[in-house]
């Protein structure tokens, strides 16, 4: 959904090895608030050179439908002729991505195919309403829309346990209300060590979110697709706040609504951090590969034009 924006100049460093060290030691370091003022300041991607080549060149064919296209066509979801593909960084996420576009969005004006573009293994975009059936899998599935009811990312294996399905138990709910952790301490002593793995890695089982869903529309647009029957049921969550730097942004609404990439890429860092509990060193940057170019590409222009 075009839920916010953020950009980054991809500034070259002339101090070698050590300075983008130092440039990665500081991003580990930074506070939320920090990060949330430059948002895209610390980004480590890849070379942009590619994309500065191809829009000297101009616009160019798409391999697979001709259409003309600048950088990507945004149909096909593939580079144009001019932008080899080998030249584009790709991206591998933890969970699979399902992105649910709605008819009136226009194609173009995404950034949603920024996505599909950089981890093409991992996400799949599908045009409303031609969508899955979730409701068997809602265990291991999460939605990414604020509400009454949404849940934060480092909340998510907590609120999942009540959709896992366990073998014997007639009532989920029931099954869900002792945490597994308690059970372990009715093991025998003997075996508490083995217990507490195996209950351990039962949970995490269990728990596990496999797939995560974004909804690409205008807010204007997105109750159809919410209210949809197919994603009731589902949980729910929402994102920090950070501010967009989106140059689309949405006349009359907050800062705070984020771009489709850019949500998608400020859900994987909170949950590398909070649910993987792993440092963030920017496995996800390059999903902005594209966005921050475009960013600088528009800023400037803007620049030259006299409205910045």
């Amino acid at each position: 959904m075009s839920l916010n924006s953020s950009a980054l100049l991809n500034e070259e460093n002339p101090q070698g090895p050590k300075r983008n060290t130092e440039r990665l030691e500081r991003l580990e370091l930074q506070t939320p608030s920090s990060f949330q003022d430059n948002p895209l300041q610390q980004l480590q991607l890849a070379s942009h050179e590619v994309l500065e080549k191809a829009k000297k060149s101009g616009r160019s064919k798409c391999p697979r439908c001709s259409s003309s296209r600048m950088f990507y066509c945004y149909t096909c979801f593939v580079p144009v002729e001019t932008v080899p593909p080998k030249e584009i960084p790709t991206v591998k996420l933890p969970l699979k991505i399902d992105i649910i576009k709605h008819p009136n969005e226009t194609d173009g004006k995404s950034t949603a195919v920024h996505a599909k573009l950089l981890a093409p293994d991992d996400v799949t975009i599908y045009k409303y309403p031609c969508i899955p059936e979730y409701q068997e899998k809602r265990h291991e599935i999460a939605l990414i829309f604020p509400g009454p009811s949404s849940i934060s990312v480092k909340d998510i294996a907590f609120h999942l346990q009540k959709y896992t399905k366990k073998s014997g138990c007639g009532n989920d709910d029931d099954c869900c209300k002792e945490p597994f952790l308690k059970q372990a301490k009715i093991e025998p002593k003997e075996e508490e060590k083995n217990g507490n793995e195996c209950i351990s890695s039962n949970r995490s089982e269990g728990t596990r979110l496999k797939k995560i869903i974004f909804i690409d529309s205008t807010w204007n647009q997105t109750n159809k697709i919410i209210t949809d029957e197919r994603l009731q049921g589902l949980l729910q969550i929402e994102l920090k706040t950070r501010k967009t730097c989106f140059w689309r942004h949405q006349k009359g609404k907050p800062d705070t609504y984020l771009s489709t990439i850019e949500a998608i890429y400020y859900f994987l860092v909170d949950y590398h951090q909070e649910i993987l509990k792993e440092n963030y060193k920017g496995q996800y940057d390059n999903l902005l590969f594209f966005f921050s170019f475009m960013h600088t590409l528009i800023k400037n222009a803007k620049c030259c034009a006299g409205k910045v």
